[in-house]
């Protein structure tokens, strides 16, 4: 298996959005024609045209493992790290089941943990957060939205929603916002709530919360990645973490409870995948940026 993916990891790649994309073992890349085909390209240039400062949600409780997973947290960080560069003032958000998870790498970064309650507390308490913090944009990364039903589900359709803050009010509240998913059922996925339903390995009853640019990819954080190496060809600034530090997060979130996705085991892999195979994401956008010039 290592030797095949080293294969595919060779293979020369003619977008962004082709690397993040690489590897589908669940069927998102079957979305990609109902995106623009630099949907990548697309999402940092809204990026790119709302300086100031960023609300970064992320966090995904797996509940059959009872503790937050390996993907979400690593990108995020990723992209906080990289508009910090760009000069933005980065704020992450999640909630109690995630929170440790997302400290552990976030640094001295703040982090607002979104209380589990009621819609109408959940959406007061969003309007408290962009009162205060009046972001100019939010992106959001592998977190559950809300799907058709009212209801959080998780990969499987199982409800989820006790484990699962209502930070979608966040996004009925604002209007320029990223949504970075791999499965169908995260935060931005409402954007193709129609087409969805019926495409194999997705689910029928996927998520209605909409952004106003979304990203898919194979897994999400390899979607942030994917972002952050656009902002730095575009910007012309040396953006990307490095594969030893995309690894060394993931290590970090294992450290303080999270879990791998798909097993809901607690090891240093990323939905289904070892750390040499995760690691072949990063490794293509360092190759497909330095190639840029």
């Amino acid at each position: 298996m290592r030797a095949s993916r080293d294969k595919i990891r060779r293979m020369p790649h003619s977008s962004i959005e082709d690397i993040i994309l690489q590897d589908d073992n669940r069927g998102i890349s079957a979305l990609r024609p109902h995106l623009p085909s630099n949907f990548v390209q697309v999402a940092a240039e809204q990026v790119l045209e709302r300086p100031g400062k960023a609300l970064i949600i992320t966090g995904f409780y797996i509940a059959y493992a009872g503790a937050s997973e390996t993907d979400g947290p690593p990108g995020a960080v990723a992209i906080g790290q990289a508009l910090e560069k760009l000069g933005y003032e980065i704020v992450y958000v999640t909630d109690q089941w995630s929170l440790d998870v997302v400290k552990s790498i976030s640094g001295d970064t703040e982090v607002i943990e979104f209380p589990v309650a009621s819609h109408f507390e959940s959406s007061q308490f969003a309007n408290e957060v962009t009162s205060k913090h009046s972001p100019s944009l939010l992106i959001s990364i592998e977190r559950a939205g809300l799907v058709g039903d009212g209801t959080y589900r998780n990969w499987k359709g199982e409800d989820i929603s006790k484990f699962n803050a209502k930070v979608d009010h966040l996004f009925d509240q604002h209007p320029y916002s990223v949504g970075i998913g791999d499965g169908g059922n995260e935060i931005g996925m409402g954007n193709l709530r129609e087409v969805i339903p019926g495409t194999p390995k997705l689910p029928d009853n996927p998520c209605v919360t909409t952004t106003t640019e979304l990203i898919i990819a194979s897994t999400s954080n390899w979607g942030g990645y994917g972002l952050v190496a656009q902002l730095g060809l575009m910007t012309g600034k040396d953006l990307l973490p490095s594969v030893e530090q995309g690894y060394e997060w993931v290590k970090r979130n294992v450290e303080v409870g999270a879990v791998e996705g798909m097993s809901g085991e607690a090891k240093d892999w990323v939905d289904g995948r070892d750390p040499e195979a995760d690691a072949m994401c990063l490794r293509d956008l360092h190759d497909f940026v330095a190639a840029q010039g």
